[in-house]
């Protein structure tokens, strides 16, 4: 909720190899109900974005992957892409 009131926020998702990390986050589209964090939490700000009067919002996202000190820009163009 303090998103919508102007504060940064982080979703952080740390574990071994295969222990679900990708499915917490993004989930699936169907059925529903195994959405992930992401998409339920992009609903939401989207929905009180929506309902908000008189005020003006700047929704602003990365997805990052951090493997090995390897950074990915995992919304960008190339996503085997190591950022500096």
């Amino acid at each position: 909720q303090g998103v919508t009131e102007g504060y940064n926020g982080t979703i952080f998702a740390y574990g071994q190899t295969g222990s679900g990390k990708s499915f917490t986050m993004q989930g699936v589209v169907d059925p529903s109900i195994q959405k992930g964090i992401i998409p339920r939490a992009f609903e939401h700000i989207f929905e009180s974005v929506q309902c908000a009067e008189n005020a003006k919002f700047l929704v602003r996202a990365s997805y990052l992957e951090i493997y090995n000190e390897d950074i990915r820009d995992l919304l960008g163009a190339d996503t085997k892409q190591k950022l500096e």
